[in-house]
């Protein structure tokens, strides 16, 4: 049986006339109802804005970098092994 989502969640916010119409034109070319123009709108600008923020992009160089430095076979230095024990000593 599949899940009914609820939406029980509102956003509420007051603009001037020329926005309003403006988004309601937007929403008839879209084949909308200005509710469901202004909900996917905001969620595909949030999920962009959210992404864009969350998601690093490396240079082809900084790429090499990185994957180097993990192929590399490092010993652990001074610092890590005293992070590394303080960790264990506070997580078990």
């Amino acid at each position: 049986m599949a899940t009914v989502r609820k939406n029980n969640a509102r956003l509420g916010f007051r603009l001037n006339r020329r926005l309003k119409d403006l988004i309601e034109q937007a929403a008839c070319i879209r084949g909308q109802s200005v509710s469901e123009f202004a909900t996917s709108t905001l969620v595909e600008s949030a999920r962009r804005i959210v992404q864009k923020h969350t998601t690093t992009v490396l240079s082809n160089r900084d790429r090499d970098i990185f994957l180097a430095l993990l192929d590399a076979d490092a010993s652990p230095n001074e610092a890590l092994r005293r992070a590394a024990k303080e960790f264990k000593k506070r997580n078990g």
